[in-house]
Order: structure tokens, then C-alpha cells, then sequence
């Protein structure tokens, strides 16, 4: 929904405030001065789009962090991603006062004019090149096996950058402890506690069924109800289109407000997304027509950021994880979209966005070495046996007569190292890598203290 303030104004303000503070203002400082009525968690997100757009600089940690107002922009956020001209030119027409941009409305033309492999949003050069970038060593294996191998990696990565994109104030490292041990941070809120955990079983629900999973109503809706789990005013939200209608913040767009027509064209995307051939130009598709129709209460674009994976873990790609995307450039790459149907400026997001994470994760990848084609092989009957004793079997004696019956299932001369390579991952498991088998803190802290009796 549209805040009373506009959020231009809103963070000039602030800016006004840190010019009397030279040596610095802690949060509590800029809320006594601030005649706004922002809450707590407003504020920050204010002071983090301030900081992103490179107006101001961080120092210090928790109570004792200082804002300071940047004599320049920081080049990150200047220079960081090169635009095209038109995307230049997108930029500039967003960037104008709201006053000045026309008011429109959902154009239907948009989307009806885009035609699945006739159309394309990204050119054969640039589809190429994404093609070499993102290419991994895994593309002839079965789905989500490139993903699957990475996962403690993306779990924090693309849940951190997601939410960083929502306002999440929580840092790298507080999103590391939260995942991996279900440790919230003690200044954050509920809230963006909340935000992360539900990126992390979105994505583990979106890896661990790349088989399965496409654009289709079974897995669009189970996302959004995975992300907005927890968030929602009305908890029947989560995983249902909208009902009524919803404004976009410090936008001129008035996104539709009948439930049919939004049911009939969030049907058409999908249906359109699923006969898109190129993995890359099906990505960008989604994530330009998701969020534009807005078809749930809220969470779309996040919903829209991690369906976007969709085709690059069934294809074993190198996912998309949005590291050191600048948040002002890809909201206002979105506001293109919203109020121009121009795509350039998210365009050029996007290819930066994707280069980026595929360069993070080709070194990732070498560091871990080549993939065991035994585990390969197994990787369903290892995933579910595994799972399996972390839930049911509160001690070893048990687990080995477990693991001994599952590997009767298997050809006689594949039984010995299947329970080898199966009792082998059990001694491995620590609290840095259970993620991959969707086990829940507690569940595996409960086993831990078990099987150590």
C-alpha cells in the first residue's frame, strides 16, 4: 500500500538530520530529531536505501552503529552496474517527483503482445552469453543436481540477497547463524526473522523437487505460500491470488483490482513462462510479468526472484542469487516496468545480477571438487534415508540396521558402498550442513544430544 510520506522526501529528511551530525548519529539520536512517523524498522530500512544508493556510510555494530552522510556517492553504487543508454534513459524518468509521472494503470498489451520464442526480452548475443556463463559441469545430470551440491552456499546467499532487496536489515553473518543454527538476531524483528527462514524453505523446497517443479500453479502457489508464511495479515493469503486491491510504494502504477481477470492473466504467464525454451529469457520473463500483474497481497517480487531459479536449477545452471545487486537500481528497474513497460534498466540488472552470481558459484564449485557418480546415482535414496534416521532412529545401533535393510534395495554389488558412503555422511553431519535434508534446527539438535547418549 502507498505510505502517508512520500519515500523521497522522506529520506532527503534524514539526510538533513546527519549534516549536524559530522562525527556521526546513532539511530536513537535521528528518531528524537526525525518528526516523522516512522516506526523503528521504517527507519532502518530508510537508513538502508541511503546506504545502498551510497548517500551515507555505516560504522560500528548493533546499539553502538553511527550513521554518517557520504561527501559522494560510493562508486558501488554509482558505477557498480553499466547501464545501456535506454537504460539510462529509463532511469532518468523514474527518478523524476512522483507529481511529474503520469498515473497508468495495468496494460494488458503488455503481456498479450509476447509471444514464447517469437518474442524475446534478451537477444541472441545476450542469451549466449548468459548460455557460457552460466554453464556448469553438471547440465547432463538430473535436475537440481548442480543446486543440491552448492546448497549451504545458496541457502544463505539468495536468502540474504532476497531479503536485503525487501528491507531486511539483517547482515550476511546474521543470516548465516539464523539458517544454519536457528539463531535469531537479538536486534532484529520478528518479522525479518520470519523473512528469512521463509526464503530458506522456499528455496530448499524449490532444490530439492527440481524434478518436478515448473510454472504451474502447484509451484507458484506453494512458493508464495512458503515466503509469506507468518506474514500476512490473513493467514488464507499465503498461497491464494488476491482478492482486492493494493498500491505500489512511491509508484504512479495502480496494479488491477478484479480478482478474474487477475486469476485469467496470472494463468496466461504461467502458461506463456512454460513455453519459453531459453532458461534465461523464461527468468527474466518471470520476473518482469510476476511482480507487474502483483497477483498475491504481497511477497510478489520475492516470489518472482526465486521463481526465476526455477529454470536454472531443473537445468543446472548457475543459479541467480542477486549478490551485490544495489537495491535503488533494481527497484527502479521494477518502476520501469510498472509505470512504462520498459524493460531496459531491469534488463541490465539482470544480466549484471546473473554474471555476478555465476562467477561466485564457478569458484565455489572448484573448490568442491568433482561430483562422486555413486552419490549421484543414489542421491534420492541417500536424501530420504537420511532424512529419515534424523527423525526416527535415536541412536547408531538402530540407524545401522536401518541403513543395511534400505541397501537390500539395491543391486547386490552396490550394497557395500551404499552403506559405506550413507554411514559416512552421518558422521559428517554438523550444524553447518544438515540444511540440505530440510531437518529443522531443533530436529537435529534433538537428534545430536540423542545419538551421542
Amino acid at each position: 500500500m502507498t505510505n502517508k510520506h512520500n519515500l523521497s522526501d522522506e529520506l532527503e529528511y534524514i539526510k538533513q538530520i546527519l549534516k549536524d551530525y559530522p562525527n556521526g548519529v546513532l539511530i536513537e539520536q535521528i528518531e528524537n530529531q526525525s518528526h516523522l512517523t516512522l516506526s523503528r524498522r521504517a527507519l532502518q530500512r530508510r537508513l538502508l536505501e541511503l546506504q545502498n544508493l551510497g548517500l551515507i556510510r555505516v560504522e560500528g555494530k548493533t546499539k553502538g552503529t553511527k550513521y554518517f552522510l557520504s561527501s559522494k556517492p560510493s562508486p558501488e553504487a554509482q558505477d557498480l552496474i553499466p547501464l545501456s543508454t535506454t537504460g539510462k534513459r529509463v532511469l532518468e524518468k523514474v527518478n523524476q517527483p512522483l507529481q511529474k509521472r503520469i498515473p497508468v494503470g495495468y496494460n494488458r498489451d503488455f503481456l498479450d503482445q509476447y509471444e514464447p520464442n517469437v518474442t524475446y526480452y534478451l537477444s541472441l548475443k545476450e542469451r549466449e552469453k548468459l548460455a557460457s556463463v552460466g554453464k556448469t559441469a553438471m547440465q547432463n545430470q538430473p535436475a537440481g543436481t548442480y543446486a543440491k551440491e552448492i546448497l549451504n552456499r545458496l541457502l544463505i546467499d539468495l536468502a540474504w540477497n532476497s531479503s536485503r532487496l525487501e528491507g531486511n536489515t539483517y547482515s550476511l553473518l546474521d543470516t548465516q547463524r539464523l539458517i544454519r543454527f536457528g539463531e535469531s538476531a537479538n536486534d532484529k524483528s520478528a518479522a525479518e526473522s520470519q523473512m528469512i527462514l521463509n526464503h530458506k524453505d522456499a528455496i530448499e523446497f524449490l532444490v530439492q523437487k527440481s524434478e518436478h517443479i515448473g510454472f504451474n500453479n502447484y509451484t507458484i502457489l506453494n512458493l508464495h505460500a512458503l515466503l509469506s508464511n507468518n506474514l500476512l495479515p490473513d493467514p488464507e493469503a499465503s498461497g491464494r491470488l488476491r482478492i482486492f486491491a493494493v498500491g505500489i510504494h512511491d509508484s504512479v502504477y495502480e496494479p488491477l483490482a478484479f480478482p478474474p481477470l487477475i486469476s485469467e492473466l496470472f494463468e496466461i504467464i504461467l502458461k506463456k513462462a512454460q513455453n519459453i525454451n531459453n532458461p534465461f529469457e523464461q527468468a527474466f520473463f518471470i520476473m518482469v510479468h510476476l511482480p507487474y500483474l502483483q497477483p498475491f497481497d504481497d511477497v510478489n517480487k520475492r516470489v518472482s526472484r526465486l521463481a526465476a531459479n526455477i529454470p536454472f536449477f531443473r537445468e543446472n545452471l548457475a543459479p541467480l542469487s542477486f549478490v551485490d545487486v544495489p537495491n535503488h537500481l533494481y527497484i527502479q528497474g521494477m518502476l520501469g516496468i510498472y509505470e512504462m513497460n520498459h524493460i531496459e534498466l531491469f534488463k541490465d540488472v539482470y544480466l549484471w545480477a546473473y554474471e555476478r552470481s555465476s562467477s561466485r558459484y564457478a569458484v565455489l564449485r572448484q573448490s568442491l571438487g568433482e561430483p562422486d557418480p555413486f552419490r549421484l546415482k543414489y542421491r534420492n535414496n541417500i536424501y530420504s534415508l537420511i532424512k529419515d534416521i534424523i527423525l526416527n532412529s535415536p541412536n547408531p545401533k538402530m540407524a545401522a540396521s536401518q541403513i543395511k535393510l534400505s541397501a537390500k534395495e539395491l543391486p547386490i554389488q552396490d550394497q557395500e558402498k551404499f552403506i559405506e558412503t550413507v554411514e559416512t555422511e552421518l558422521l559428517s553431519l554438523h550444524d553447518g550442513n544438515f540444511a540440505r535434508y530440510q531437518i529443522h534446527p531443533f530436529e537435529f539438535k534433538h537428534w545430536k544430544e540423542k545419538w551421542s547418549l
